[in-house]
């Protein structure tokens, strides 16, 4: 086994700690929460408590102002135990990253401290009916009245939709400028006209709420605007390689745990007299697996190192993400496989993961987009 040189000793016991919390409080709730479409904002509030929520915030806001590699953790631990349902790296290396980099002293002060605590859970809403991947495109649209900007327009897919208290609204403020007209909004739930539809009802993911939102002639103080108005889509920009780096992180701890799982069931389930994983089939799909992890792994910690450093460009985080997801989703197919009957059965981790899998490769970008960045790369 390669030593994993990114992480020490006290990484190690921040990581004991969330895979503790994540056993013992999130697990046996799990099952009710795919139910129910959401989880328990009592498990929000623990994982605040000890410190799990927002590790980069820093100190002035209430944070302990540590780098992204317990970000990684929590991920990595997500996908380890199939907690599908657990929002917080959404909360953590993708929404509130932006109001750290972008918000102003005021608003920073308003909202971090609540969202450390898991008081505050907090959504990103880019996607609309009709756009997909494409940003540009959006139609959601606020023109500014006064001190507010009436916002009008609809998203969808918004993770953490239902239970979120505050959300990051991606609108164009001129219509006519392309890129240059996107802005970002901080929208508080609750607003008049701002309603949250449905939980969708999805393939996997089932405790994870997933919303549309709508917004119908809603006030948005100025103050409320993230950022400059018409930098909205540079900032989007800026932000995506470890929106897609945190994708890679949860894929790699989901496929070392379905390896891990397979490779003991087979030991013990027999067919035609033997333990399955005395067949040379069961071992070579199972070493195969093993070592793609393995390099992908060894890739996706020197992201990390490059994110550390500032140098994670939007080619090699688009490749980390291309190469993780679908290797994740081979990974929960052929484990499923060699679970046989079992591995159809929803009470098998391995086939929840095989149905939380299938998305990794759509959201944070298409992995079709992410073959045209890193097309765009080779052919400058």
């Amino acid at each position: 086994m390669i030593p994993r040189t990114l992480y020490d000793s006290d990484h190690q016991m921040f990581r004991d700690s969330v895979r503790k919390l994540i056993e013992n409080e999130a697990l046996p709730q799990h099952a009710q929460w795919e139910k129910d479409g959401c989880v328990s904002r009592d498990i929000w509030l623990q994982a605040g408590a000890q410190g799990i929520l927002c590790p980069t915030v820093p100190e002035e806001y209430g944070g302990v102002g540590a780098d992204f590699r317990y970000n990684a953790i929590v991920g990595e631990e997500i996908g380890r135990a199939g907690a599908s349902g657990l929002g917080w790296t959404l909360h953590s290396d993708i929404a509130v990253p932006y109001l750290v980099r972008y918000g102003s002293d005021a608003q920073k002060k308003k909202y971090l401290p609540r969202c450390i605590s898991g008081q505050l859970i907090m959504a990103i809403a880019m996607t609309e009916p009709g756009t997909g991947s494409d940003l540009q495109a959006i139609t959601t649209t606020a023109v500014r009245s006064g001190d507010d900007y009436i916002l009008n327009g609809s998203k969808t897919f918004i993770t953490n939709g239902i239970m979120s208290d505050l959300v990051i609204v991606v609108a164009k403020t001129d219509p006519t400028a392309g890129a240059k007209g996107i802005s970002l909004f901080l929208v508080e739930a609750g607003l008049a006209g701002f309603t949250k539809g449905q939980n969708l009802e999805k393939l996997g993911m089932k405790a994870q709420d997933t919303a549309e939102l709508f917004f119908q002639d809603v006030r948005v103080a100025a103050d409320n605007l993230l950022g400059e108005e018409g930098r909205g889509f540079v900032y989007l920009m800026q932000d995506l390689p470890q929106e897609r780096l945190s994708v890679a992180i949860s894929g790699i701890g989901s496929c070392k745990a379905l390896i891990e799982q397979t490779v003991a069931y087979t030991q013990q389930r027999k067919a035609f007299g033997s333990n399955l994983a005395a067949f040379q089939n069961t071992q070579f799909k199972l070493a195969e697996l093993d070592t793609e992890v393995t390099s992908a792994e060894v890739f996706v910690d020197r992201c990390t190192e490059l994110l550390l450093a500032n140098e994670l460009d939007t080619v090699t985080a688009s490749k980390a993400k291309l190469l993780v997801t679908e290797l994740q989703c081979r990974t929960a197919d052929e484990c499923l496989q060699l679970h046989g009957g079992w591995g159809y059965m929803w009470e098998y981790q391995v086939c929840r993961a095989f149905a939380d899998a299938r998305v990794q490769r759509i959201y944070a970008g298409s992995n079709e987009i992410m073959k045209l960045i890193i097309a765009r790369g080779l052919f400058k």
